[in-house]
């Protein structure tokens, strides 16, 4: 461009890059390019207003513009598809963000899921000025011209592989996460992509971050200027950053479809509507307003092609945020934006400007001056006059020193360090002040800034620890505003979160409040709490762990609630209830979806989804949904050739087999085809696993367990038990835990008598080669207990004769793992050992001498058989089964056994046994005598 109304600033650049670079060049042809790109959007039919997020300044020249000119139409950079959300905003204390969701993509990556976008909105912003305004302003139109959330990830070109885009870098702050991994979508970003530019401000600036320089010599300097001013100052910077930016193609692609987009849905906009251009005002990022694609502008190509949504079905709502979740989320410096919600208010009560809020906004004051209604400018065809010009030759006006309010910063900060464990004094509060001002003189600056005085807080107050939780540069953010919180209320929460406040009403607690509150239950005394028990134990089972914590009571199969306790935090993580809602239209619908979303992964194992018909039970009660996972299990089951989750798998259908024993008068068939295939599938896989290196004692002994435990209701069905006998014949482990398991599994089994057991263990112990190794048989024993808890007596004596004859360097290493073992199995080992023990061995210790084990006393043989040897004298047979032999004639001949009935003798007379132990008739008698 040539001529026009900036021609006097670009012959003063032109002589200035001929004296700094030796002459005109490529310094003068960025120089002149950013006078060209301001002029540009000046002169543009539709006003431009360029921002920065979260800026003071730029939301106090929104207000003051805003009431000056009055547009109809706003045009903002802002998601499309956010625009229902906004009317929302009244029924919320700021900040809040908005939120687009998707937990079921289709046409992205799988590994990207779910996908979250949100969009953070404080008072101190340009944004919400705007959004106030026509919210609130009859016949003002509001219009979102900015990529859909779902063109967010379209135009996201990372590689297939790479997981989607979460918060730069953690903060340490609680409320910093309350973004989640979202993306953020800023209106307005403005910072300095090339690394040498910024480092160069920062170092001349004398300033330690981007956001201290920008509130230096930006904020301040623009606070008072007039709009032509702002506006043009905002544009240059705008097209300083974007022409000395790195050509990083992937991010500039990006910026400049979105202006594309962006000015193509302005032009469609005015095509329908008819609206004039000049009572339209289009709102975005300073970035932006100097873009020089071929569509900028109302009269600009119409070349580009807006490409339609994926089949990703999105979600919106809003979620509460916090000022350390923006400055997480974008990159600032912490305390930033609480410093810029500080500044805000006292350039409003400074300038006298009435910013706009939404009628019946939460947390903000009411205002009981009447509304005046002030008449728009008319609007000027001339071209606006050259601001810019006399603003960059202008000298910068110093504030002057304000010692009262840096009096009370120092007062303030002392207070507060003296609260958190410092030892501060009035000696402290006056070094701060003195410090301030001596730290602003070095850095050029008359007038301490908030960044100055934290920084002297720390030199003079935090020595060398921290005492508290708190260190002092956090109780100056604290004290300049703190780290402010939003609350999305009632009436903008989704119909999920809010069926889940009118189900806990019973409760009376403020459920809305951040923090942890206690609820007490007495379900005995009030049986309607249980449908609130019944919430809050799904919202345990949903939300993070602590925003429902029980502190006394447990949900269990079968059981029915008398009391609980609880901890509740639902005001804290509103975010997690605010997504739940995005789910489903009630936790019960979220949870069953939930569920069968696990059932049915592909990486789902037979112990995950037995866990998730556990879940069915517990919480919905649900016989159907069970029935349906229950299902799935056995499908699992039969394709796993695994045993990774055999003690799992154990452990969970023990539960519900007693479950389902004590409330229903049937099993359900599911639970029958799962013992009955279980079985088959677990003798088929065992002999592998006995040599199986991958495979665990515990896992093998899970197995057997199974086997054992299940066994009578498996052959019930139709099971063989020749598939057992069969599996362990063919085991042939080499470990010496394993070799022990098979043992105890041949004991069980009949295979194996107890004196073979013993001599076995008694010639390990006697072989000096295989000492070292006996040990690892114990534990093989110690995991037995979980197949044949009948082998508590037998573990107690291998354990007791490894502590006698053991020498000490075998014996204690071997401890340790004795502990763990005990300890992993604990709920099931450790009792049936203990109880043993406590019988074998004596209870006192004056009777320990002269105790004797008892497998050291002489074991006499038992006769098992029914009827007495022919030799046997005094035997009188058995008159019951001769009389009636038709029950044993029919085992005799099932077994195969040929053989006949001795003859019945002859009963004693009389009553033997009384007159071979008459000491018990004498006394009665004797008693019957006296009485």
């Amino acid at each position: 461009m040539s001529g026009g109304t900036f021609e006097a600033l670009r012959g003063q650049l032109h002589e200035a890059a001929t004296a700094f670079a030796d002459g005109p060049g490529a310094l003068e042809g960025i120089l002149r390019g950013i006078v060209d790109d301001v002029e540009r959007a000046v002169r543009e039919p539709l006003e431009i207003f360029p921002v920065c997020h979260h800026s003071p300044a730029s939301a106090l020249a929104m207000a003051r513009r805003l009431r000056e000119k009055q547009p109809k139409v706003i045009y903002l950079e802002l998601c499309e598809d956010m625009a229902p959300l906004l009317t929302e905003l009244r029924n919320c204390r700021l900040p809040v963000a908005v939120q687009a969701f998707a937990s079921e993509i289709e046409g992205f990556p799988a590994d990207w899921a779910p996908l979250s976008v949100v969009a953070p909105v404080t008072e101190a912003s340009a944004e919400y000025q705007a959004i106030a305004y026509a919210l609130d302003t009859p016949g003002v139109e509001l219009v979102l011209v900015d990529r859909s959330s779902d063109h967010v990830f379209q135009w996201d070109a990372r590689p297939a592989d790479e997981p989607a885009p979460g918060p730069d870098a953690p903060h340490a702050e609680e409320d910093a996460g309350l973004h989640g991994d979202a993306v953020g979508v800023e209106i307005g970003d403005l910072r300095p992509r090339f690394a040498e530019l910024e480092e160069h401000l920062l170092r001349h600036g004398r300033v330690r971050h981007w956001s201290e320089w920008w509130h230096q010599y930006v904020e301040v300097p623009l606070g008072d200027s007039d709009h032509d001013a702002y506006r043009q100052v905002m544009l240059l910077i705008g097209s300083l950053f974007r022409r000395l930016a790195p050509g990083d193609p992937r991010k500039v692609q990006v910026d400049e479809d979105r202006e594309r987009y962006m000015w193509t849905r302005m032009r469609e906009h005015l095509a329908a509507t008819g609206a004039d251009p000049a009572d339209c005002l289009y709102v975005c990022g300073a970035f932006h307003a100097a873009s020089r694609v071929a569509e900028f502008g109302v009269h600009g190509s119409d070349t580009f092609a807006i490409t339609p949504r994926t089949a990703t079905t999105w979600r919106h709502g809003l979620i509460p945020s916090s000022h350390a979740a923006i400055e997480a989320q974008f990159g600032l410096a912490p305390g930033s934006v609480s410093i810029a919600a500080t500044e805000w208010a006292k350039n409003v009560k400074r300038t006298g400007v009435r910013p706009y809020r939404l009628e019946g906004q939460a947390g903000a004051k009411k205002s009981t001056r009447p509304r005046k209604t002030v008449a728009p400018l008319p609007a000027s065809a001339a071209p606006p006059a050259d601001a810019l010009t006399g603003f960059l030759q202008r000298p910068p006006a110093l504030d002057p020193l304000d010692e009262a309010e840096l009096l009370g910063w120092s007062v303030d900060i002392v207070r507060a360090a003296r609260r958190s464990g410092y030892l501060a004094s009035t000696a402290d509060a006056i070094a701060v002040f003195e410090t301030s001002i001596l730290l602003a003189g070095m850095r050029d600056r008359a007038k301490p800034t908030p960044y100055d005085f934290q920084d002297a807080a720390v030199t003079c107050i935090e020595k060398d620890v921290v005492p508290g939780r708190r260190d002092v540069r956090r109780l100056v953010e604290i004290m300049m505003g703190g780290d402010r919180v939003g609350q999305v209320g009632y009436d903008a929460l989704p119909p999920l979160a809010r069926d889940v406040h009118d189900r806990l009403a019973p409760l009376n607690l403020r459920l809305e409040q951040r923090g942890v509150q206690r609820a007490l239950l007495d379900i005995a005394a009030q049986p309607e709490l249980e449908r609130c028990s019944d919430v809050l134990w799904m919202l345990r089972r949903l939300l993070p762990r602590d925003a429902a914590r029980p502190i006394m009571g447990d949900r269990r199969l079968g059981e029915r609630p008398i009391q609980e306790s609880w901890d509740l935090a639902l005001g804290t993580h509103q975010r997690a209830l605010i997504e739940l809602g995005y789910e489903g239209v009630s936790i019960e619908q979220v949870l069953e979806q939930r569920l069968r979303r696990t059932a049915y992964a592909a990486q789902a194992t037979a112990a995950t989804v037995l866990e998730t018909v556990e879940d069915a039970v517990r919480y919905l009660r649900s016989r159907r949904l069970a029935d349906e996972l229950g299902t799935r299990a056995l499908e699992v089951l039969a394709h796993e050739r695994s045993v990774d989750g055999a003690p799992e798998v154990l452990r969970r259908v023990r539960r519900l087999l007693a479950y389902y024993r004590t409330a229903e008068p049937v099993l359900p068939p599911w639970i029958e085809s799962f013992v009955k295939t279980g079985y088959a599938h677990y003798c088929t896989l065992l002999p592998t696993a006995f040599t199986d290196d991958d495979a665990s004692v515990r896992q093998v002994a899970a197995m057997l367990g199974f086997l054992f435990s299940m066994e009578g209701l498996a052959l019930s069905l139709g099971c063989d038990r020749t598939q057992l006998e069969l599996a362990l014949a063919q085991s042939h482990p080499t470990d010496p835990a394993r070799t022990a398991l098979l043992w105890a599994a041949r004991t069980h089994l009949g295979a194996m008598t107890r004196g073979e057991l013993r001599e076995r263990c008694d010639e390990l112990l006697g072989n000096p080669l295989v000492v070292p190794a006996y040990p690892r048989y114990l534990s093989g024993f110690l995991h037995a207990l979980e197949p044949v808890p009948g082998l508590a007596d037998f573990v107690v004596e291998a354990v007791s004769n490894a502590f006698a004859r053991l020498p000490d360097p075998v014996l204690l290493p071997w401890l340790p793992t004795l502990i763990t073992t005990l300890r992993s199995g604990g709920t099931e080992l450790a009792p049936l050992l203990i109880r043993e023990a406590g019988r074998v061995f004596p209870a006192r210790l004056a009777e320990l001498d002269a105790w004797v084990p008892p497998w050291r006393l002489p074991q006499e043989p038992l006769d098992l058989r029914l009827a007495p040897s022919a030799g046997t004298a005094g035997a009188g047979g058995v008159p019951l089964l001769a009389a009636h032999p038709a029950t044993c004639d029919a085992l005799a001949d099932l077994l195969g056994y040929d053989g006949t009935w001795d003859a019945p003798q002859a009963p004693e007379a009389g009553a033997a046994l009384l007159a071979r132990h008459p000491e018990t008739a004498t006394a009665l008698e004797a008693l019957l005598a006296v009485t």
